[in-house]
């Protein structure tokens, strides 16, 4: 049973993966007091894209061709490593975590290439800020993770999702809390929300996911948004398994109050969004400095 609630999850996370979005616009909307998009747009928006054709650049090489196909490619793959909760992920073995990491520091490369490969000073703009951005978000997460294996003393991370609640120590508790507050503050910086990028803005020079795949279109654009939605629900599930202690052995019963607790996610960053300002580009390094923090010293609170 537990292995069916794995291809159960993995099947949710890529049919419900573009319902994330949705539940983060209609949050929006409610705080601003308006009706808001409709909660399957970006259904709607990829399936648009799907029927169009793609339009490239005389300076374009195949590179920018093969970015978004392999950064769907990449992100997919790390949906296979990802568990839900107690629920093990499809490819679970030892030392995942550092695959995960890998893959998805794969998807950014492939994606920053795309956009200097366009020779636009704009998307060159906006992939300086990305690669910047990710040399304090990558580390942040990866000694958050190593910090909740050595809690659990499991290096699979559907190991350490599955002992995290179960067998943890109380006194590793508070090291749990700032690698959730870390996991959330990499979730908002991998996938472009405020207050570190803005998804709707369209000012060039502020933009920094958005401005790198400007000059894609068509399948291609589909492929970017469907791998965002992807991520989205990559981190998601990330910080669900560590925030939401459902651990019943029913993996049915758990894999439903996952899919709750990554729409309570969701809402979350809706919250956030609908609450905060964007934060200055100066600002953003250091708020992901605070997150390495919060990593390291809930590393060190494990092995003390």
């Amino acid at each position: 049973m537990a292995a069916v609630a794995s291809w159960v999850h993995l099947l949710l996370a890529l049919s419900l993966a573009p319902l994330l979005p949705g539940i983060i616009n209609r949050t929006k909307a409610f705080f601003a007091g308006r009706k808001g998009q409709p909660l399957l747009q970006a259904y709607y928006d990829i399936a648009k894209l799907l029927r169009k054709g793609a339009v490239y650049s005389r300076t374009t090489t195949w590179v920018f061709r093969a970015g978004p196909v392999v950064g769907l490619a990449a992100v997919m793959a790390a949906i296979l490593i990802v568990p839900l909760g107690n629920i093990a992920g499809v490819l679970a073995f030892r030392g995942d975590l550092i695959l995960l990491a890998y893959l998805l520091g794969l998807t950014r490369f492939v994606t920053i290439l795309a956009a200097l490969d366009t020779g636009s000073a704009f998307e060159g703009m906006g992939a300086s800020r990305e690669a910047q951005f990710s040399l304090l978000a990558e580390p942040a997460l990866l000694l958050g993770l190593a910090a909740l294996a050595a809690g659990t003393e499991s290096f699979s991370l559907s190991g350490i999702m599955t002992g995290l609640w179960s067998g943890l120590s109380p006194a590793v508790g508070p090291a749990v809390v700032m690698v959730a507050a870390t996991v959330l503050v990499v979730l908002l910086t991998e996938n472009a929300r405020i207050p570190v990028d803005d998804p709707n803005t369209h000012l060039e020079l502020t933009m920094i996911h958005e401005v790198m795949v400007l000059d894609h279109g068509g399948v291609d654009l589909a492929f970017i948004q469907y791998g965002a939605a992807l991520k989205l629900w990559l981190f998601a599930s990330v910080l669900t398994g560590i925030w939401l202690p459902l651990r019943t052995g029913r993996p049915l019963l758990d894999l439903g109050g996952g899919v709750i607790g990554i729409s309570a996610v969701a809402v979350l960053v809706g919250i956030i969004e609908s609450t905060m300002a964007r934060l200055r580009l100066v600002r953003v390094p250091q708020m992901l400095v605070v997150a390495l923090v919060f990593s390291c010293v809930a590393l060190l609170w494990v092995l003390r």
